[in-house]
């Protein structure tokens, strides 16, 4: 050591450490996009959007359209219903989404085959979907007697440009020419198909008033397969699609799942099985829960959801069970998203905790419906008996529409109070998750008495702020003798145990009245 002579410091970890913010609702949404307005390489990939501006420029956005099936308006692509949903409807955010449509796969021959451009330039094509690197508009000229046709393909960049409307639908732009002298001389003095002559005095790149040859694909959610939401990872690369992204989340991103919805999807019962393992051992620590769908075309009657659930196993402690659809202004929405927006502005409105219930708490809808638009009401009786099934479904009572039910899809199968309440649920994932990343950074530290102590205090002092803001009854850790043998201590394992009691949601509020006859004496007072 090297010799000192004066007055020196040094410094100590700190004994006491704060809690890791860990978000509680951000969801991890699988399902597809219209990707070839924005990015055609989003595929596959977790991309995690603060906003909604976010989200329509990695994945492009189309709003509902018209169903004909239904007579009402549909998503036809489900992260654009997610999207909309908790951004727009209920102010909710950041979202996770991966959108497994690959504009390289999933696709058809767009309806237009021809276009005129009119004296402006510009024209829409009233279609949704179209990817513009595959659009193609081109000009045939017949060539005189004995000659060849003449082909002109215009190139995007050069005479047109490609932008949106806010339906979704493509716009072609025609380009001016830069001096006014660029005009191909094939357009000067033609006719069209109409015998019209072509303004040879317009600059416009694109020819004015002649028939054009358009083609183009357009994405087509319609030739996506289960087993592409889903997902796995590839034996020839190791890559990851699917519901398997979510093992990526945390490594990418930074943050983790609170709720794993797949719009559209999770009414099949493979992909409800496949969210309700992934709530569990993320990244092999941490959980979440999951909202899913009972189908409506298939279950059209509150009396045969608890027979459809238990016959196809909705029945996880971390799965939320709905039924039926949602409807806003004559668009059709799945629960499931509505649901799992309302639990991330519940959060919200309190510091991100998840110790109160969605049950009660305002719906953006105007009906509850099947798939094919016909209206299902609900009342008391009917919506509670769902509930006691472990279905969430929503009704419209005394503050107007909510959602309705505080059980997992577990109960009725359990009752134990950790796995069948929603709040309770989450809260002991929300506790574990916290613990997790909290004390992570004393993984490898000496096991001895100032780490034991260090945890314990840290945690107390943490519980103890929980419980006076209410969001616990009460809670403790202790570090047992007999949940640390010598085998496990001198192995480097140490166990400490959390005791904790969230409040459980105040279901039922029951007065009893009585007659007092009492009273009747202040008819002579």
């Amino acid at each position: 050591m090297a010799y000192k002579h004066g007055v020196y410091t040094s410094e100590m970890p700190t004994s006491v450490l704060p809690p890791v913010s860990v978000d509680s609702a951000i969801p991890f949404i699988v399902g597809t996009a219209p990707v070839g307005m924005s990015d055609e390489s989003n595929v596959n990939r977790p991309v995690l959007c603060q906003t909604y501006g976010d989200f329509v420029k990695a994945f492009g956005f189309v709003p509902a359209e018209a169903d004909s099936a239904s007579g009402k308006k549909k998503f036809r692509y489900s992260l654009c219903e997610a999207a909309y949903t908790y951004f727009a409807l209920y102010g909710a955010g950041p979202i996770i989404c991966v959108n497994v449509l690959d504009p390289a796969e999933h696709r058809t021959d767009a309806v237009v085959q021809s276009i005129t451009v009119p004296s402006t330039g510009t024209l829409t094509i009233e279609e949704t979907g179209i990817i513009p690197s595959t659009v193609v508009i081109s000009r045939t000229i017949e060539g005189e007697q004995g000659e060849e046709d003449t082909v002109i393909t215009y190139v995007a960049g050069t005479d047109f440009e490609l932008s949106w409307t806010d339906e979704g639908f493509l716009v072609v732009n025609a380009l001016r020419s830069t001096t006014g002298q660029d005009i191909l001389d094939a357009q000067i003095g033609e006719t069209d198909s109409t015998n019209d002559v072509v303004d040879s005095s317009d600059s416009w790149l694109l020819p004015v008033g002649a028939s054009l040859s358009f083609s183009a694909y357009k994405t087509d959610p319609g030739a996506l397969a289960v087993a592409d939401v889903i997902g796995g990872i590839s034996a020839s690369d190791g890559s990851k699609s699917g519901l398997e992204l979510i093992e990526d989340v945390f490594p990418r991103l930074g943050v983790i799942p609170g709720v794993i919805l797949c719009p559209g999807f999770s009414d099949r019962p493979s992909v409800a099985a496949v969210m309700a393992a992934k709530c569990t051992g993320i990244n092999g620590l941490f959980r979440c829960v999951c909202v899913c769908d009972v189908p409506t075309g298939t279950v059209d009657q509150y009396s045969g959801v608890y027979a459809w659930k238990i016959q196809n196993g909705y029945t996880d402690p971390n799965q939320v069970v709905c039924w039926p659809m949602l409807e806003l202004d004559g668009t059709i929405f799945d629960l499931s998203v509505h649901v799992g927006a309302r639990m991330a502005a519940t959060d919200g409105d309190n510091d991100g905790v998840p110790y109160v219930s969605p049950s009660n708490k305002a719906a953006k809808c105007t009906a509850t419906v099947l798939a094919d638009g016909t209206e299902v009401w609900l009342n008391n009786e009917t919506a509670s008996y769902l509930n006691g099934l472990g279905i969430v479904t929503a009704q419209n009572w005394t503050s107007g529409w909510v959602v309705w039910g505080n059980r997992t899809g577990v109960y009725p199968g359990s009752t134990d109070p950790k796995d069948a309440f929603i709040p309770v649920r989450r809260m002991f994932n929300w506790l574990a998750n916290t613990l997790i990343t909290t004390y992570w950074q004393r993984v490898d530290f000496p096991l001895n008495k100032r780490l034991v102590q260090t945890v314990v205090d840290s945690a107390n002092i943490w519980l103890n702020g929980l419980a006076a803001r209410q969001y616990i009854l009460g809670g403790r850790v202790e570090f047992l003798e007999s949940e640390n043998p010598v085998t496990s201590l001198e192995d480097g394992i140490c166990t400490f145990h959390l005791y904790v009691t969230p409040p459980t949601p105040a279901r039922e509020i029951d007065f009893v009245l009585e007659y007092d006859v009492s009273y009747l004496s202040t008819l002579f007072e």
